[in-house]
């Protein structure tokens, strides 16, 4: 595996993105892969070389990157009342979709420019607050995203400006919009609103309930993992992109 970390430069500064794919047979389609609220750490990274053994060309960007350089954090971040969870919050909160937006710009710029890059279709997908923002993603940059995938996505319904609700029929690209059973922050009278609007929009996509599953269940560390649906997110992403990215 090839690895390293880039400065991608996007119009507010310069967004730290881990990169990594195969030694050989390249160019390789790139992936977005968009982090969960706690951010980056080696939880993801794992999961991202994971991804790119496959054949991907991987970007997982730090999004926290425009409240500076010190905004990786601790384990107890996912502690109520801990240092570390007030400190991810105070960035968290200030984040909206249109920003990270122009962050996905920038980083299929970015891919665009790499020789280990495969020029064409693209790939996003995002886990806990990043699930609306891969979902906006494929429909403000359709012609590139070809496959989009949401994982515990928070608020996919909501009043924000670009809630990936109000967008579905945009996509071009497949949509996968993978939901927990047990999830605070997608409850299901959220989802089955969602679902409505999912097959008004006629995207060929799915949106699929996992049961007996909690926010979070895929990342290895959780308190929540479990392991069989967690194989089953990878069977599910991997696939998307087989189909749309090759």
């Amino acid at each position: 595996m090839f690895e390293q970390i880039v400065d991608v430069p996007t119009k507010d500064g310069a967004m730290e993105t881990f990169v990594c794919h195969p030694e050989r047979g390249g160019p390789y389609p790139p992936v977005l892969f968009l982090m969960d609220a706690p951010g980056i750490r080696e939880e993801l990274y794992d999961m991202a070389r994971r991804l790119a053994t496959v054949g991907y060309y991987v970007l997982l960007p730090n999004l926290y990157y425009r409240a500076g350089r010190d905004t990786k954090y601790g384990p107890d971040v996912l502690d109520k009342g801990s240092a570390e969870q007030a400190r991810m919050r105070a960035v968290r909160t200030k984040m909206t979709i249109p920003p990270v937006m122009d962050d996905v710009a920038a980083l299929i710029a970015h891919a665009d420019q790499q020789k280990a890059s495969k020029k064409g279709p693209v790939g996003t997908h995002g886990y806990c607050m990043s699930g609306p923002y891969s979902l906006a993603a494929a429909a403000r940059y359709p012609d590139r995203i070809a496959a989009a995938g949401s994982f515990y996505g928070t608020w996919l319904v909501s009043d924000a400006v670009e809630s990936p609700h109000l967008t579905l029929g945009k996509a071009k690209g497949e949509l996968y919009i993978s939901c927990a059973e047990h999830d605070e922050l997608a409850p299901p009278d959220m989802v089955k609103e969602l679902k409505v609007l999912f097959d008004r929009s006629g995207n060929p996509g799915e949106l699929e309930v996992h049961p007996g599953v909690h926010h979070g269940f895929a990342f290895p560390q959780r308190w929540c993992y479990d392991k069989p649906a967690a194989e089953r997110h990878w069977e599910r992403l991997i696939a998307l992109y087989r189909r749309r990215l090759g």
